[in-house]
């Protein structure tokens, strides 16, 4: 079970890369560059605020599955 924890680390850290590609190449840049007021100001939420809690959220979750933080011989 420890080894399927450690695999699903490396998946969480890939999926945070790609969910943090895919917010700033798709909803971030072309709504901050887009000069419309109300696409600005999501833009900003997007890139300085969401991006940084959703994908650094599930890096450190992967990370620390990598590392055996969750593994079932801690006590």
């Amino acid at each position: 079970m420890n080894g399927i924890k450690k695999i699903l680390g490396i998946l969480w850290i890939a999926v945070a890369l790609v969910v943090g590609y895919f917010g700033i190449t798709v909803l971030g840049i072309p709504k901050i560059t887009s000069g419309k007021q109300e696409d600005l100001v999501f833009g900003i939420i997007i890139l300085f605020v969401l991006m940084p809690i959703i994908s650094g959220g599930m890096a450190i979750f992967g990370y620390y599955s990598l590392t055996g933080e969750y593994s079932d011989d801690k006590v």
